[in-house]
C-alpha cells in the first residue's frame, strides 16, 4: 500500500525530461502506431485477397497459428543481435518484433469477415453486374470493417502490452520504468510502468471500440443495397 500511496507523486515528479513519463508516452505510442499500421498493411489486403478468392486458405490459418506460437521475446532476442550495426539500435528489433506480433489477428479477422459473408448476397451483387473488384470493395470490405477493426483492435492491445519487453533489447517505452525500477530497486518506478501500460491499453481498448461501432453503420447500408436483389434471387 506504501507504494500505491507515493504512485502519483512518483509520476507527478517524473513528468518531463529525457526518461520521463511525457517522452516514454510519445515512444510507445509511436511504436504502437506504426507496428499496428504496417501489420495492418500487411494483413488487411492478404486477408481480403484470401477471403474473396478462398485460395491459400491452409496457408493464411498456419501463418497466423504459427504467429501465435513464437514469443515476441524469442523474436526480440533473435533480431537484436542482427540489427546491432543499425541505427536507433533498439528500436528496429522491437518494431520487427512487434508487427510480426500484429499481423495474426488483423490477417485472422479480415479472412472471417469476408469469407463469413452469405453466398447469396455475393451473388446477388454478381446479377446486379458488379465485377469482382467491385464485389470486394463495395460489399465485402464494408460488411467484413467490424471484424476487421475488431482484429486491429486485438493487435493493438496486444502490441500495447508487449512493447514492454522491447525495453530489454534496449529501446525504450514504459518498458524503461519497469527495467531501471528493478535494476535501481525502485519498487514504485516498476508499479508505475505497469500502471502506465495498462491505462494506455484500456484508452486503446475503448478508442478503437468506438471506431468498430461507427463502421456497422456502414455495413447495415451496404446490407439494405443489395436485400431487394438478394430476396430476388431466392424467389
Amino acid at each position: 500500500m506504501d507504494v500505491f500511496a507515493h504512485l502519483f507523486s512518483w509520476i507527478g515528479n517524473h513528468l518531463t525530461g529525457p526518461d520521463g513519463v511525457y517522452f516514454r508516452t510519445t515512444e510507445h505510442v509511436q511504436m504502437t502506431l506504426l507496428a499496428t499500421a504496417l501489420g495492418a498493411l500487411v494483413a488487411i489486403p492478404a486477408g481480403l485477397y484470401v477471403g474473396h478468392t478462398r485460395r491459400f486458405e491452409f496457408l493464411i490459418v498456419s501463418i497466423a497459428n504459427l504467429g501465435r506460437a513464437i514469443p515476441s521475446f524469442g523474436i526480440i532476442g533473435i533480431v537484436t543481435p542482427l540489427a546491432i550495426n543499425l541505427p536507433g539500435f533498439g528500436f528496429y528489433p522491437a518494431l520487427i518484433a512487434l508487427f510480426l506480433l500484429s499481423i495474426p489477428p488483423i490477417l485472422t479477422n479480415t479472412f472471417v469477415g469476408v469469407k463469413n459473408i452469405d453466398d447469396d448476397m455475393l451473388e446477388a451483387a454478381r446479377g446486379m453486374g458488379l465485377k469482382e473488384r467491385d464485389v470486394l470493395l463495395h460489399l465485402e470490405l464494408p460488411l467484413a470493417a467490424p471484424l476487421i477493426v475488431a482484429g486491429v483492435r486485438n493487435a493493438a492491445v496486444a502490441v500495447v502490452a508487449t512493447a514492454t519487453l522491447a525495453s530489454l533489447g534496449g529501446w525504450g517505452g514504459y518498458g524503461r520504468f519497469i527495467i531501471d525500477g528493478f535494476a535501481q530497486n525502485i519498487l514504485v518506478e516498476v508499479v508505475a510502468g505497469a500502471v502506465l501500460v495498462a491505462l494506455l491499453a484500456i484508452v486503446t481498448e475503448v478508442l478503437l471500440a468506438g471506431l468498430e461501432r461507427l463502421v456497422r453503420p456502414r455495413q447495415a447500408s451496404t446490407e439494405k443495397q443489395f436485400l431487394p436483389q438478394l430476396r430476388a434471387s431466392r424467389a
